[in-house]
Parts: C-alpha cells; structure tokens; sequence
C-alpha cells in the first residue's frame, strides 16, 4: 500500500498494535473504521451517526435553566463527539439561541410537543422515532410524556441529573409513573436524597446511581459583555462577592405559576412576607460585615429575572448610605454566559438559589449556598460533591455563621479554590460515568 494511503493507529492499550486502514475521502469513514474494528462504532449500519435526542431548554428567565443545556451539551461532546445531538428546547428565546448555535454549531434545535399535530410537533416526534436514545437533562420537573411516548414507540430513555419530590413516586398515578421510571435505561439524581426516594420506592431502572446536575458541565462564557460589566460597574478580580435570595413571589409579575403555586405564589401570605424580610435582613448584614472588614463591592446578581426588583427592594435599599455606595445591581437581565464570566472573576458567590453556585464552581470559584430545602432537594448536591461546609440552611443557620464561612474561604482563598478544584474533578469523574453508560446503550465502545 502506498505510503500516503496508509494510516497507523496506535491503540493506548498495546503500543505495538498498528491497524493498516486505507485512507477514506471523509472523517467519518475513518471512524467508522477504526471503531468498528476496535468493538463498536458511533455509526449506524447506514453509515450516518448513531442519535441522541436531548430534551432541555426549561425557560430563559433562568440561568439554571439556561445552563443545564450547555452544561451537558459539553458533556456529552467531549465523552462523544461523533454522535450527532438532537435538542429538543422547550423555550428559547434569541441570545439563548446564539449563544447554543455558537458553542455548539452541530448541534439541530427542534421545537415542538409529542402529543400534538402541528409541523413542528410532527417534525419532533420524527426526530425522537429516528434517534437512537433518548435523554432528558437535569431539572425538578415530574412530567412523566417522555417516557411514555418512547415506551409506546419503543425507543430506550434516560433520565440525566434529576432531583424528585416523594410525590413522584407516591399517590395518585404513582403506579405507572414508578413503571415508567423502571423502564429507564438509566436514572442518575443530582443529589442522594432523591435517589433514596426512587431506591425506596423499589425503583429497577437499568441503573440508579447518583450523577451530578448537567449544568456543571458549562463552558461557555462572554467574556466581552462580563468585562464590560464589571468596568461599568467598578467591579476588581476577586474583589466582589454576589448575591442574590429567593423571594416567595410569582414567577413572573402578576403571572400565577399554576404548576408550584406553593413556590412562586401570585398573593405570598403574611408569613411568607415575613420569611421574605428575615431572610433579607441576613443578607444585609453579611453585605455590611463584608464591606465594613474588606471595603470590597457586592454584586446584587440574579439567577432569576422575577428577583431583580426584589432583591433590589429588599437587600440593596434598605441599607446604610455607607454600605450601599458598595453594593451594585445588575440592571438587566444577563445570560448565563455572561454570568459566568463575571463569576469567574468573583471572589465568592452567596446564593439562595443553587444554579449561581453550580456556574461559579465550574469556573473555579468558591460558593455559599444558603438554602432552603422547600423549594427542593436539589441544594444536597454540594452535598454530595464534596462541600457540605458551604452549604448552609437559610434560616436555622445565624448571620455569624454565614459570616464565619465567608471569612474562612477569605482567610485562606488558594485552600477554598482547591476545594472547587477537587469537588469539580470528582464531578467529572462521575460525568465519564454516566457517559459510559451512555456509551453501553448505543453500542459504542
């Protein structure tokens, strides 16, 4: 064979192992190849790329939201890159969509619903008929559409990331929501109280195992808009620290949230006002102690865009003309690119929320998540990625202690940034996991 049609791979397994293959006019007749000559290929017999339909995108007034989609996109492309992706978004909006098509250029963008008649709505279910898996990224929703319409066209699903209330698997529809959950070919639950409801409930997917929200998977980020931000705003590399609290308001102003009125209430209670003010209240004083020790800036930073005015309201207002020359609010709503770079560049991110949190690790700084589980058990994540001293229940949990963690990741910052190092390296080990998996269910080695 001639020299410039001869390709020599070498395995990492035995060095001495050559495979003579012919050099194909395309990449992909390579790959097929070499994998089919290895024990599997991330190509069907028809020689197009093996499928996996995503389904993400909850909302664009969130940046968790946002973030679990680019988060696992990042994932799945670097574990495997052959295999083309499917996103199945169920809201977009225009910066979200640039923001996909640039990171992940690949990537095909369907719109639509399993159940219903329209173009779009067939041109999905074609997708969803034609792939080969199935799989439905991290998130707190229990719709259980999914899973039946691929057991009814008998394609395999998975379930990446999850986090359930116990309702998911008790009540009413519990019976067959609990076969459908044992039909998965897998289910990985961002957090260990979850997987012991399904593990209680007698849950037989194919695997149950804890795997972490895709969200920490994110890459993408807008250093032009962050920096511009920060410049605007006088904001120094870790010099700043967010902010941002959880109000028992509506989702969206004067919008009712039919499906958790419990967590975003149109007309919250007097109680739930007063939760409101107490939580605040914390928050200004940590805001003060961190300004009177550091004289550093605070950034009010939404994870939400129905918490803007709230936090505004109830944070940045109410505080001390000398402390509030310190702290500064986002004026907009950003993207969750833009977020994490400016929470790359902070010092530490104080959230009510979780998904500020999971942004920030993933670009190497330290968090405080002060929770509350009501709103759901996705907070024991940090939990269970190794950072149980930063996570700390909003109301049982005193202003000293929050100041207490907080000067204690200050006094020893290269300490605090290796423990994001180490909680982000086990992170990624348990992402090659479920890839793995993932890998097993199409047949791919």
């Amino acid at each position: 064979m001639d020299e410039e049609n001869l390709i020599c791979v070498q395995t990492g397994e035995d060095p001495a192992f050559c495979l003579d293959l012919p050099i194909m006019n395309t990449r992909r007749h390579f790959i097929t190849s070499l994998t089919a000559a290895l024990g599997g290929s991330v190509f069907a017999a028809d020689g197009k790329p093996k499928t996996i339909v995503l389904q993400s995108a909850w909302d664009t007034v969130n940046i968790g939201d946002i973030g679990h989609t680019p988060g696992t996109l990042r994932v799945i492309e670097e574990h495997l890159p052959e295999v083309k992706i499917v996103l199945w978004a169920m809201k977009l909006d225009e910066r979200v969509t640039a923001m996909i098509k640039a990171r992940f250029p690949k990537v095909e963008i369907l719109q639509g619903n399993l159940f219903k008649d329209g173009e779009k709505d067939r041109e999905l279910q074609e997708a969803v008929k034609a792939c080969d898996f199935f799989i439905r990224n991290s998130g707190m929703g229990q719709d259980i559409t999914f899973m039946q319409f691929c057991q009814k066209i008998g394609k395999p699903y998975g379930l990446f990331g999850q986090s359930y209330f116990p309702s998911m698997v008790e009540g009413e529809g519990a019976k067959e929501r609990i076969a459908l959950l044992n039909g998965a070919s897998f289910i990985y639950t961002r957090e260990r109280k979850t997987l012991k409801i399904l593990q209680g409930a007698g849950i037989k997917a194919a695997a149950l195992q804890f795997g972490p929200d895709g969200c920490f998977g994110i890459d993408v980020r807008d250093d032009v808009r962050g920096l511009a931000t920060m410049k605007k705003l006088g904001l120094e590399d870790r010099k700043f620290i967010t902010i941002q609290l959880r109000t028992n308001t509506a989702k969206l102003p004067g919008v009712d949230d039919t499906r958790t009125p419990k967590l975003n209430p149109l007309h919250p209670t007097p109680e739930q006002i007063a939760d409101d003010e107490r939580r605040a209240a914390k928050y200004r004083e940590l805001v003060t102690l961190w300004v009177e020790k550091t004289g550093h800036k605070v950034l009010i930073a939404p994870e939400t865009i129905k918490e803007m005015g709230h936090n505004k309201r109830l944070i940045h207002d109410p505080l001390a003309p000398e402390i509030q020359k310190h702290v500064v609010n986002l004026e907009y709503f950003w993207n969750a690119d833009e977020a994490a770079s400016v929470f790359a560049r902070a010092h530490t991110i104080v959230c009510h929320e979780p998904h500020s949190p999971i942004i920030a690790l993933a670009n190497g700084t330290p968090i405080i998540h002060t929770y509350s589980e009501f709103h759901s058990p996705k907070c024991w994540m940090f939990q269970d990625i190794g950072l149980p001293e930063w996570l700390l229940e909003m109301d049982e949990t005193p202003v000293e202690k929050m100041a207490e963690t907080l000067f204690a990741i200050d006094a020893d910052y290269p300490a605090a940034q290796a423990k994001v190092k180490k909680a982000m390296e086990y992170v990624h080990e348990c992402f090659a996991g479920s890839m793995k998996h993932v890998k097993g269910v199409l047949g791919v080695t």
